[in-house]
């Protein structure tokens, strides 16, 4: 089997010839100083891995370290940025975003690795207006999603987002306003809440249209801020689920098939991942590294109706943990995750100092194990 043979079999919860092995995604920090700048392409190709690149252009992501959202800007919709630190370890910058009904602000930070929101765009009630009225849902242009396509070829599979700043709509909302007052105005305010993801809901609806014909081989929704490490089963059941599901039905009807992130919070949410219609689950980040629960509790209460992807903890296994450890955790995810197929074994996130030597074991180990 080629490699994307081999990862298309799996989602398709089939035994492919092997194991597949894979990592979420190849961060530029990693490549740049332990790899030397090559790609992430050429990154899977050195260790044998099978290839997941991810397409992030115009796909409105603020946490990418180069994200420039004056790029995003309209006539309606002028974000104006002030850099104030341009040190790459210590970068700072302010937006103001002009409409023509009023202004906005938000600020970001960040260093080599990632990004973070020191200030959220949403201030008051009344701008949730602003973002429904004004905010603009960039069109995708299929042509470079089709010559990245060409360039992974039999190497491994495409992936893409739905647009914002998480693909998911509650996850969205949680990078526009503070987490914590977002979960009490659930309580406090629901409609409010329910209004502010109905807006982000039909602009993503609106980006998904222009999807039709992209090729991608797997899309990702949901984030982090989802899980139930963060918010209540409750909470989630009513502010994702729902939201989720009009989704994924909208990008099924355009064929494409869905992985749900929710890194590795699925304690109690197990049933609403599979009801949101998603294809496969990830990244089941044990509890060694903040999930709630092991991969293989969590494919012990799904069974075969998801496909699965993650599980190796990235930090306290494959980057500080012996040669031993590494294989012994990708055998184990093998046999009590992945023996029946539908399981692509993978990182559970992102890593940034893990020496090149225990990648090399996490695949060799991963290569190991045959159906």
């Amino acid at each position: 089997m080629t490699s994307k043979e081999r990862m298309l079999c799996a989602l398709n919860r089939g035994k492919p010839d092997r194991l597949p092995v894979s990592v979420h995604q190849w961060q530029p920090y990693h490549l740049d100083t332990c790899l030397g700048g090559i790609s992430p392409l050429q990154a899977f190709r050195q260790f044998g891995m099978d290839a997941q690149i991810q397409y992030f252009q115009l796909m409105g992501q603020f946490w990418l370290v180069d994200a420039d959202f004056a790029r995003f800007s309209e006539r309606q919709w002028v974000d104006e940025v002030k850099v104030i630190s341009d040190d790459p370890d210590n970068r700072i910058a302010h937006h103001t975003i002009t409409t023509p009904e009023g202004t906005m602000t938000y600020k970001t930070a960040g260093d080599r690795k990632t990004t973070w929101i020191t200030e959220y765009l949403i201030k008051h009630d009344e701008d949730i207006d602003l973002i429904r009225k004004y905010m603009p849902v960039p069109a995708l242009d299929p042509e470079p999603i089709a010559q990245t396509y060409d360039e992974v070829g039999d190497e491994g599979i495409l992936r893409g987002f739905v647009w914002g700043d998480q693909a998911g709509c509650w996850q969205h909302a949680c990078c526009l306003t503070d987490v914590s007052e977002l979960i009490y105005r659930c309580i406090d305010q629901p409609d409010w809440v329910h209004t502010l993801l109905r807006v982000l809901l039909d602009k993503k609806m609106r980006f998904i249209e222009s999807m039709k014909g992209a090729k991608f081989d797997l899309v990702e929704t949901g984030g982090g801020a989802g899980s139930s490490t963060l918010i209540s089963p409750q909470i989630h059941e009513e502010f994702c689920l729902p939201y989720d599901r009009r989704m994924h039905d909208a990008l099924h009807d355009l064929g494409f098939k869905i992985t749900y992130h929710t890194c590795g919070g699925t304690l109690g949410i197990e049933e609403m991942i599979v009801a949101n219609g998603c294809d496969a689950s990830e990244t089941l980040a044990p509890p060694s590294v903040g999930g709630n629960q092991e991969p293989w509790e969590f494919k012990r209460k799904v069974g075969n109706r998801l496909a699965m992807i993650g599980g190796v903890d990235q930090f306290n296994t494959l980057t500080t943990g012996s040669r031993q450890a590494i294989r012994d955790a990708v055998h184990k995810l093998f046999e009590t995750v992945g023996q029946d197929g539908g399981y692509i074994c993978s990182l559970s996130d992102h890593f940034f100092e893990t020496p090149p030597e225990h990648l090399q074991v996490f695949a060799d180990a991963a290569r190991e194990c045959t159906y």
